[in-house]
């Protein structure tokens, strides 16, 4: 039988999980309106991870869709997008928030950053030396114009909608529920994320 287990990402913080292959996570919007990015490091090596630039090139579109496989800095394909119970919005075009990203927006001091989520949660695993990655951003609705502009808009979720994505080597994954309340990606309220995770039996 396959075994799973609940996380809950509090709002504004980060966490991650390690994976074997043929596991499965899933991500979910439990209150609604709420990013969350996903980060994918391969465990053998940290060096390799999910790269949105070769994602897109590997499968000749810029946004996430269900079947659609990630793949890494190496191009070998890291994550598959199994299954999609919301919308079906997502977005690879966006860095992770950071302090620099808050500083342009106005911010005034400290404010929590997907960054510093992924190097806290990867931290808290033993790993302190990480690249930042562009992050695969669920639930984040950035239209793209005609123009070629991009826009940022209100997530489309409504509470319980969710993503599954599949292990399809060893990897580390880290979730943030990202904290942004500058723009209105979150609605102005960042809220948490929950994680089920579906392990497949050895």
């Amino acid at each position: 039988m396959s075994d799973t287990t609940t996380i809950t990402v509090p709002a504004r913080e980060g966490r991650a999980v390690e994976l074997a292959r043929g596991d499965r996570i899933r991500v979910i919007d439990p209150r609604g309106g709420q990013v969350a990015d996903v980060f994918a490091f391969c465990a053998e090596n940290l060096r390799e991870y999910h790269s949105a630039e070769h994602t897109r090139v590997f499968v000749g579109r810029l946004f996430p869709h269900v079947g659609g496989r990630f793949v890494t800095n190496r191009r070998r394909p890291i994550l598959t997008l199994a299954a999609d119970d919301s919308p079906g919005v997502h977005d690879m075009l966006c860095a992770a928030c950071d302090p620099s990203r808050y500083a342009l927006l106005g911010a005034q001091g400290w404010h929590a950053s997907c960054q510093e989520n992924l190097q806290k949660a990867m931290a808290a695993r033993g790993h302190d030396d990480i690249e930042i990655p562009q992050p695969i951003n669920l639930f984040m609705n950035i239209p793209v114009g005609l123009d070629a502009s991009i826009g940022f808009e209100p997530a489309p979720t409504k509470a319980g909608d969710s993503v599954t994505l599949r292990a399809e080597l060893d990897v580390v994954v880290a979730v943030s529920a990202c904290p942004q309340d500058l723009v209105p990606i979150n609605s102005g309220s960042p809220t948490e994320i929950v994680l089920e995770v579906t392990r497949t039996p050895a």
